[in-house]
């Protein structure tokens, strides 16, 4: 989109608006505003030749006709104000929703290969079903390698068989992503190591593993196996070892209306899916092209929102962990109150933007404080909450310019999970006098 087309663009828009929402102040700009746009939009389409713009011209055309027709004071209104709108939307549409996303490039030495595991634990009853099912656990791994197959797994579990909403977007734009992974399937982990540190990866509460491919990948390709978990019934989608779509079940009772013992009670069952998973870690006939190659000595957690809760609730409890990264998660529970002994960073994203709640800063204070171990934290200027996942790249670039300078996080996913991983990077090898200070990154170590 170039500049005469955004100009267009907002300027139909806005003035769309007006008729519909202030139709007195749109008529009174009509004489000004009508005029420059035909001429605006007959000069685009005779230099530039834009038939895909016919929405726009369109429209254009009905609210000079509303214009007209309203000044005659007949009471056809309804039915212009209403084509009004739905061509402003058509117009819009192409704009605010790209075709594919595009998530940035791995920035590490490798390429990037992913498998997925489909695991069920069978000493575990499945919490959120009335049926007597057993708890699935998925994983998609990914892991350094130098081939490329050319073959990428889908997006997202579930094509074809997607729920209305996934994480709030509607399921019929995400039935055809054919998104850009940065990772390839069938392909051999990397000779360069024997074996290779482990990083279980928690999303985001309702989030799909999916929406952190970015971050995911891009980590992979530092050097790291990076296990990315969905939780099921709390994701909003994920397919069972059995082929079965599981979908967010929420089951937050009257006398709990906050949601805080329904939210200790996800964090204690994926508390036990990453302990699961670690479970898994020690039995090579499970891991595929796994086997044998991580590095049972060098075993991290992470993870985002309720996952960073998660991944320091891992920490506390079993001791194969050898430090955890929480990115932006409220603790609940006992957690706060816990004195952990190993390794804690906390990665924040811009106070002022996202506006964290008091049980987000209270909890992760308690804990910084009551640590046994070396502590950092870290603020990334100008991030949002949404900042860490792949999201913000579901909309087009002129609206996420808009969205992101309205409500935060103009700094933008890719740059934020760059940041993100540069500090992820050393923290995780154990390497804590590598963090290096970025710009627009604010924090260290915390005193003890």
């Amino acid at each position: 989109m170039s500049v005469i087309d955004a100009v267009l663009l907002i300027s139909t828009v806005a003035f769309a608006i007006s008729l519909v929402a202030a139709p007195r102040f749109g008529r009174r700009a009509a004489p000004f505003a009508l005029p420059l746009l035909i001429i605006a939009s007959l000069a685009l389409w005779a230099l530039e030749g834009y038939w895909h713009w016919w929405p726009l011209y369109l429209l254009i055309a009905v609210m000079f006709a509303f214009v007209m027709t309203d000044a005659a004071g007949t009471r056809r209104r309804v039915a212009f104000r209403v084509g009004i709108g739905v061509l402003t939307a058509v117009a819009i549409a192409p704009w605010a929703l790209p075709p594919q996303p595009e998530l940035p490039e791995p920035t590490g030495p490798y390429a990037v290969g992913s498998e997925i595991f489909r695991w069920v634990d069978e000493q575990r009853p499945e919490p959120m079903t009335a049926a007597d099912d057993r708890r699935n656990v998925v994983v998609q791994a990914w892991y350094p390698t130098e081939v490329e197959s050319g073959r990428q797994w889908v997006y997202l579990d579930g094509r074809g068989r997607l729920p209305a909403r996934v994480a709030g977007i509607p399921g019929f734009l995400l039935s055809d992503l054919l998104v850009e992974t940065h990772a390839t399937a069938d392909v051999p982990i990397s000779a360069a190591k024997d074996r290779w540190p482990v990083v279980l990866f928690s999303p985001g509460y309702g989030a799909p593993r999916a929406f952190y491919t970015g971050l995911i990948a891009d980590l992979a390709s530092r050097g790291f196996v990076v296990l990315a978990v969905d939780h099921p019934y709390e994701s909003a989608v994920t397919e069972l070892a059995d082929g079965t779509i599981a979908t967010t079940v929420e089951n937050i009772s009257a006398d709990d209306p906050d949601g805080t013992e329904y939210m200790t009670e996800r964090l204690e069952t994926r508390t036990a899916d990453l302990r699961f998973v670690l479970d898994q870690l020690a039995r090579p006939d499970q891991l595929g092209v796994l086997a044998d190659r991580v590095d049972l000595g060098n075993l991290t957690a992470a993870g985002h929102s309720l996952g960073g809760a998660t991944a320091l609730s891992a920490l506390s409890m079993d001791h194969r962990l050898t430090a955890a990264a929480n990115i932006d998660g409220t603790l609940y529970g006992a957690l706060p109150e816990r004195s952990l002994t190993r390794p804690v960073l906390l990665i924040e994203s811009d106070r002022a933007e996202t506006g964290h709640s008091q049980r987000y800063l209270d909890g992760n204070r308690s804990l910084l404080e009551r640590l046994l171990a070396p502590g950092f934290r870290y603020e990334i200027s100008k991030a949002d909450h949404y900042s860490f996942t792949d999201v913000p790249q579901f909309l087009a670039a002129p609206v996420r310019f808009l969205v992101t300078h309205l409500v935060g996080g103009s700094r933008g996913a890719a740059d934020t999970q760059r940041l993100t991983n540069d500090i992820l990077t050393p923290f995780l090898l154990g390497r804590h006098s590598e963090i290096a200070n970025h710009p627009g990154v604010a924090g260290g170590p915390v005193p003890r």
